[in-house]
Protein backbone atom coordinates (compact mmCIF):
# COMPACT_ATOMS: atom_id res chain seq x y z
CA UNK A 1 0.00 0.00 0.00
CA UNK A 2 1.30 3.33 -1.10
CA UNK A 3 2.69 5.64 1.82
CA UNK A 4 0.91 2.89 4.25
CA UNK A 5 3.38 4.12 6.70
CA UNK A 6 2.88 8.01 6.27
CA UNK A 7 1.25 8.82 9.36
CA UNK A 8 3.61 7.23 11.90
CA UNK A 9 5.80 10.04 11.39
CA UNK A 10 4.81 13.30 12.84
CA UNK A 11 7.85 15.10 13.54
CA UNK A 12 6.09 18.48 12.06
CA UNK A 13 2.32 19.76 11.87
CA UNK A 14 0.54 18.53 8.71
CA UNK A 15 -2.07 19.49 6.16
CA UNK A 16 -4.85 17.77 5.90
CA UNK A 17 -7.13 19.54 2.61
CA UNK A 18 -10.63 19.15 2.67
CA UNK A 19 -11.90 17.84 -0.68
CA UNK A 20 -15.92 18.10 -0.43
CA UNK A 21 -17.18 15.65 -2.94
CA UNK A 22 -20.90 17.13 -2.25
CA UNK A 23 -23.24 19.05 -3.55
CA UNK A 24 -24.25 20.98 0.12
CA UNK A 25 -21.22 21.33 2.44
CA UNK A 26 -20.75 24.41 4.15
CA UNK A 27 -17.85 26.28 2.00
CA UNK A 28 -17.14 24.23 -0.87
CA UNK A 29 -20.49 22.49 -1.66
CA UNK A 30 -21.19 21.50 -5.39
CA UNK A 31 -17.46 22.75 -6.19
CA UNK A 32 -16.88 19.53 -8.14
CA UNK A 33 -19.77 18.90 -9.38
CA UNK A 34 -20.84 19.13 -13.18
CA UNK A 35 -24.47 18.50 -14.52
CA UNK A 36 -27.01 17.15 -12.27
CA UNK A 37 -24.90 17.52 -8.88
CA UNK A 38 -22.73 14.58 -10.01
CA UNK A 39 -19.16 14.50 -9.30
CA UNK A 40 -16.65 16.05 -12.39
CA UNK A 41 -13.60 13.39 -12.27
CA UNK A 42 -12.13 15.80 -14.25
CA UNK A 43 -12.38 18.98 -11.61
CA UNK A 44 -11.43 16.54 -8.94
CA UNK A 45 -8.13 16.05 -11.17
CA UNK A 46 -7.72 19.90 -11.13
CA UNK A 47 -8.36 20.62 -7.90
CA UNK A 48 -6.07 17.98 -6.39
CA UNK A 49 -3.15 19.05 -8.19
CA UNK A 50 -3.57 22.61 -6.77
CA UNK A 51 -3.97 21.22 -3.36
CA UNK A 52 -0.46 19.20 -4.46
CA UNK A 53 1.19 22.11 -5.42
CA UNK A 54 -0.24 24.52 -2.73
CA UNK A 55 1.54 22.16 -0.09
CA UNK A 56 -0.99 19.75 1.14
CA UNK A 57 -0.19 16.62 3.03
CA UNK A 58 -3.22 14.42 2.72
CA UNK A 59 -6.26 14.79 0.90
CA UNK A 60 -9.27 14.36 2.82
CA UNK A 61 -12.26 13.08 1.22
CA UNK A 62 -15.73 13.69 2.03
CA UNK A 63 -19.14 12.29 0.56
CA UNK A 64 -21.84 13.49 3.00
CA UNK A 65 -22.13 16.69 4.43
CA UNK A 66 -21.79 16.89 8.51
CA UNK A 67 -22.36 20.65 8.41
CA UNK A 68 -25.32 20.86 11.32
CA UNK A 69 -28.64 19.93 10.25
CA UNK A 70 -27.14 18.39 7.09
CA UNK A 71 -29.64 15.46 5.84
CA UNK A 72 -27.97 11.80 5.52
CA UNK A 73 -26.76 10.51 2.71
CA UNK A 74 -27.90 7.20 1.70
CA UNK A 75 -25.12 4.08 1.53
CA UNK A 76 -24.58 3.77 -2.44
CA UNK A 77 -24.64 7.36 -3.24
CA UNK A 78 -21.97 7.76 -0.76
CA UNK A 79 -19.81 5.17 -2.03
CA UNK A 80 -20.88 6.10 -5.58
CA UNK A 81 -19.33 9.62 -5.12
CA UNK A 82 -16.26 8.89 -2.43
CA UNK A 83 -14.80 5.36 -4.40
CA UNK A 84 -14.21 6.46 -7.72
CA UNK A 85 -12.42 9.84 -6.65
CA UNK A 86 -10.07 8.21 -3.93
CA UNK A 87 -9.45 5.79 -6.77
CA UNK A 88 -8.86 8.61 -9.97
CA UNK A 89 -6.13 10.31 -6.67
CA UNK A 90 -4.52 7.29 -5.58
CA UNK A 91 -3.97 6.46 -9.27
CA UNK A 92 -2.87 10.08 -10.59
CA UNK A 93 -1.17 11.35 -7.27
CA UNK A 94 1.53 10.25 -4.55
CA UNK A 95 -0.75 11.80 -1.90
CA UNK A 96 -1.89 9.75 0.93
CA UNK A 97 -6.09 9.70 0.91
CA UNK A 98 -8.09 10.29 3.89
CA UNK A 99 -11.59 9.69 3.54
CA UNK A 100 -14.37 11.35 5.76
CA UNK A 101 -17.01 8.61 6.15
CA UNK A 102 -19.00 6.71 9.49
CA UNK A 103 -19.88 3.49 6.77
CA UNK A 104 -18.54 0.22 6.89
CA UNK A 105 -18.95 -0.57 3.58
CA UNK A 106 -17.57 2.98 2.50
CA UNK A 107 -14.18 2.16 4.79
CA UNK A 108 -14.24 -1.19 3.34
CA UNK A 109 -13.87 0.43 -0.22
CA UNK A 110 -12.05 3.34 0.97
CA UNK A 111 -9.23 0.92 1.89
CA UNK A 112 -9.65 -1.44 -1.47
CA UNK A 113 -9.62 1.56 -3.67
CA UNK A 114 -6.17 2.94 -1.71
CA UNK A 115 -7.11 5.08 0.70
CA UNK A 116 -4.82 5.25 4.17
CA UNK A 117 -6.76 6.76 6.80
CA UNK A 118 -10.29 7.13 7.83
CA UNK A 119 -11.64 10.36 9.56
CA UNK A 120 -14.82 9.66 11.52
CA UNK A 121 -17.74 12.09 13.17
CA UNK A 122 -19.05 9.35 14.69
CA UNK A 123 -15.51 7.98 16.13
CA UNK A 124 -16.53 4.38 14.87
CA UNK A 125 -19.75 4.14 16.55
CA UNK A 126 -21.56 2.51 13.94
CA UNK A 127 -22.40 -1.59 14.02
CA UNK A 128 -19.06 -3.24 12.25
CA UNK A 129 -17.14 0.38 11.56
CA UNK A 130 -14.16 -0.99 14.27
CA UNK A 131 -13.89 -3.65 12.55
CA UNK A 132 -13.73 -2.24 8.86
CA UNK A 133 -11.08 -0.50 10.23
CA UNK A 134 -9.23 -3.38 11.74
CA UNK A 135 -9.38 -5.50 8.81
CA UNK A 136 -7.56 -3.33 6.71
CA UNK A 137 -4.63 -1.05 7.32
CA UNK A 138 -6.16 1.90 7.89
CA UNK A 139 -4.89 4.90 10.44
CA UNK A 140 -8.25 6.63 11.74
CA UNK A 141 -9.06 9.65 13.15
CA UNK A 142 -11.93 9.52 16.24
CA UNK A 143 -14.14 12.53 16.55
CA UNK A 144 -16.40 13.48 19.15
CA UNK A 145 -19.90 14.78 18.45
CA UNK A 146 -22.51 14.90 20.73
CA UNK A 147 -25.77 13.99 18.84
CA UNK A 148 -25.78 13.70 15.16
CA UNK A 149 -25.32 16.44 12.22
CA UNK A 150 -29.23 16.72 12.16
CA UNK A 151 -29.78 17.75 15.44
CA UNK A 152 -26.10 18.72 17.33
CA UNK A 153 -26.57 21.96 17.61
CA UNK A 154 -30.11 22.54 19.05
CA UNK A 155 -29.21 22.67 22.69
CA UNK A 156 -25.84 21.48 23.02
CA UNK A 157 -24.82 21.04 27.10
CA UNK A 158 -21.88 20.31 29.36
CA UNK A 159 -21.38 20.05 32.58
CA UNK A 160 -17.00 20.49 31.62
CA UNK A 161 -16.62 20.22 28.19
CA UNK A 162 -12.84 19.39 28.10
CA UNK A 163 -13.06 16.93 30.81
CA UNK A 164 -16.54 15.04 28.55
CA UNK A 165 -15.04 15.33 25.37
CA UNK A 166 -11.51 13.55 27.10
CA UNK A 167 -13.50 11.24 28.27
CA UNK A 168 -15.53 10.20 25.22
CA UNK A 169 -12.43 9.56 23.37
CA UNK A 170 -10.67 8.33 25.53
CA UNK A 171 -13.50 5.49 25.92
CA UNK A 172 -14.19 4.94 22.32
CA UNK A 173 -10.34 4.46 21.79
CA UNK A 174 -10.40 1.62 24.59
CA UNK A 175 -13.38 0.21 22.36
CA UNK A 176 -11.40 0.32 18.94
CA UNK A 177 -8.09 -1.80 20.98
CA UNK A 178 -9.90 -3.93 21.78
CA UNK A 179 -11.45 -4.31 18.49
CA UNK A 180 -8.07 -4.85 16.92
CA UNK A 181 -7.10 -1.18 16.43
CA UNK A 182 -3.29 -0.39 16.65
CA UNK A 183 -3.36 2.39 19.03
CA UNK A 184 -0.19 3.58 16.66
CA UNK A 185 -2.68 4.45 14.38
CA UNK A 186 -5.46 6.10 16.12
CA UNK A 187 -5.75 10.15 16.19
CA UNK A 188 -7.90 12.04 18.08
CA UNK A 189 -10.14 14.94 17.02
CA UNK A 190 -12.04 17.52 19.70
CA UNK A 191 -14.98 18.26 17.54
CA UNK A 192 -14.81 21.96 17.17
CA UNK A 193 -18.78 22.92 16.24
CA UNK A 194 -19.71 19.32 16.32
CA UNK A 195 -22.71 19.64 18.94
CA UNK A 196 -21.12 22.48 21.35
CA UNK A 197 -21.63 26.33 21.84
CA UNK A 198 -19.28 29.54 20.89
CA UNK A 199 -18.10 29.34 24.52
CA UNK A 200 -18.15 25.34 24.42
CA UNK A 201 -15.76 25.76 21.34
CA UNK A 202 -13.86 28.48 23.09
CA UNK A 203 -12.78 26.43 26.78
CA UNK A 204 -11.81 23.22 24.26
CA UNK A 205 -9.89 25.21 22.75
CA UNK A 206 -7.91 26.52 25.74
CA UNK A 207 -7.42 23.14 26.71
CA UNK A 208 -6.22 21.75 23.47
CA UNK A 209 -2.69 21.59 25.19
CA UNK A 210 -4.41 18.66 27.64
CA UNK A 211 -5.71 16.88 24.83
CA UNK A 212 -2.52 16.22 22.51
CA UNK A 213 -1.21 15.44 25.78
CA UNK A 214 -3.83 12.05 26.11
CA UNK A 215 -0.41 9.91 23.63
CA UNK A 216 -2.45 10.19 20.71
CA UNK A 217 -2.13 12.71 17.66
CA UNK A 218 -4.80 15.66 17.37
CA UNK A 219 -6.18 16.52 14.64
CA UNK A 220 -7.76 19.90 14.32
CA UNK A 221 -10.41 21.17 12.15
CA UNK A 222 -11.34 24.85 12.70
CA UNK A 223 -11.31 26.07 8.47
CA UNK A 224 -13.69 28.99 8.31
CA UNK A 225 -16.71 27.71 10.90
CA UNK A 226 -19.12 29.19 12.59
CA UNK A 227 -17.15 29.38 15.73
CA UNK A 228 -14.95 31.74 13.55
CA UNK A 229 -17.85 33.22 11.95
CA UNK A 230 -19.28 34.45 15.51
CA UNK A 231 -15.83 35.79 16.97
CA UNK A 232 -15.78 37.96 13.60
CA UNK A 233 -19.46 38.48 12.84
CA UNK A 234 -18.59 37.35 9.22
CA UNK A 235 -19.77 34.83 6.84
CA UNK A 236 -17.90 32.03 5.81
CA UNK A 237 -16.24 33.43 3.03
CA UNK A 238 -14.70 36.36 5.42
CA UNK A 239 -13.43 33.82 7.47
CA UNK A 240 -10.02 33.19 6.20
CA UNK A 241 -7.71 35.54 8.36
CA UNK A 242 -9.83 33.98 11.82
CA UNK A 243 -9.25 30.76 10.69
CA UNK A 244 -5.34 31.14 10.32
CA UNK A 245 -5.12 32.65 13.50
CA UNK A 246 -6.52 29.57 14.99
CA UNK A 247 -4.09 27.33 13.12
CA UNK A 248 -1.55 28.99 14.30
CA UNK A 249 -2.26 28.77 17.80
CA UNK A 250 -3.63 25.23 17.71
CA UNK A 251 -0.03 24.14 16.50
CA UNK A 252 1.30 25.68 19.34
CA UNK A 253 -0.80 23.88 21.34
CA UNK A 254 0.23 20.14 19.82
CA UNK A 255 -1.96 20.01 16.68
CA UNK A 256 -0.16 17.39 14.30
CA UNK A 257 -2.56 17.89 11.67
CA UNK A 258 -5.15 20.90 10.51
CA UNK A 259 -8.32 19.88 8.27
CA UNK A 260 -8.63 22.80 6.12
CA UNK A 261 -10.16 24.39 2.94
CA UNK A 262 -7.35 27.33 2.61
CA UNK A 263 -4.25 25.12 1.94
CA UNK A 264 -1.97 27.56 0.83
CA UNK A 265 -2.30 30.25 3.30
CA UNK A 266 -2.31 27.36 6.50
CA UNK A 267 1.40 26.23 4.56
CA UNK A 268 2.74 29.77 4.84
CA UNK A 269 1.59 29.41 8.71
CA UNK A 270 3.34 26.14 9.02
CA UNK A 271 6.60 27.50 7.43
CA UNK A 272 6.82 30.32 9.62
CA UNK A 273 6.22 28.38 12.76
CA UNK A 274 8.71 25.27 11.88
CA UNK A 275 11.29 28.16 10.98
CA UNK A 276 10.52 29.35 14.69
CA UNK A 277 10.90 26.05 16.06
CA UNK A 278 13.86 25.54 13.92
CA UNK A 279 12.06 22.42 12.32
CA UNK A 280 12.48 23.34 8.93
CA UNK A 281 12.78 26.78 6.81
CA UNK A 282 11.48 29.30 4.91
Amino acid sequence: MKNSHFFENLATPLVMAILNVTPDSFFDGGLLCGKKDKISLDLVVKRVDLLVKSGANIIDVGGESTRPGAKSVGLQEELNRVIPVVETIVDRFEIPVSVDTSSPSVITESANAGALMINDVRALSRKGAIDAVASSDLAVCLMHMAGEPTNMQLNPSYNNVLDEVSDYLLARIKLCEAGGIDRKKIFIDPGFGFGKTLENNLELFRGLNKLSELGFPLVVGLSRKSMVGSILNKPADGRLFGSIALAMLAIQKGAKILRVHDVEATVDVLKIFNAIEEKGSI
